[in-house]
């Protein structure tokens, strides 16, 4: 039952990690030392949908080693205690994100060549920085949602 808890907390601590990592390390250096805003911006896109695969794949391990670990412990999956909602939530924001969100972004980068050329009225520019902004609205909602979970796992009685 250890290796379960270990597996549960291992995979919030990847995805959670990886976000902080992304948000506070990765980004803003990626935009302050290379040459353009259009590098830094494809460096983030990239390593923001290598994150989201993390993120899926973690979200699976936790919500599979965390259901095995209510029925042997409590002889119920507990399918709706809060840890598994918060999770499916996250799953949930992180696939439109990446699905939804990001390759509409990479559409519009396409379509515009570089972002930072297109002038701040342009449709394309607009679209782009709406979504932009959804894009950090739902990975904040990640990241606390996933602090949520990480709180509720750590704090769980152990049997």
């Amino acid at each position: 039952m250890s290796f379960l808890r270990f597996l549960m907390l291992l995979s919030l601590v990847c995805w959670i990690g990886g976000l902080i990592f992304f948000a506070f390390v990765l980004a803003p250096t990626a935009f302050s030392v290379l040459p353009t805003s259009h590098l830094a911006g494809n460096v983030v896109g990239r390593a923001l949908g290598k994150l989201h695969w993390i993120a899926i794949l973690s979200g699976i391990v936790f919500l599979g080693s965390s259901l095995f670990y209510s029925r042997l412990t409590d002889g119920t999956a507990h399918v709706f205690a809060g840890r598994h909602v918060l999770l499916c939530l996250m799953l949930a924001l992180t696939l439109v994100s990446q699905f939804g969100i990001i390759s509409r972004m990479d559409v519009l980068r396409a379509q515009m060549g570089s972002v930072q050329a297109a002038a701040a009225g342009d449709p394309l520019r607009v679209a782009f920085d709406r979504l932009h902004q959804y894009s950090v609205w739902l990975e904040s909602a990640v990241l606390f949602s996933g602090l949520a979970a990480l709180f509720l796992t750590a704090r769980q009685k152990l049997p």
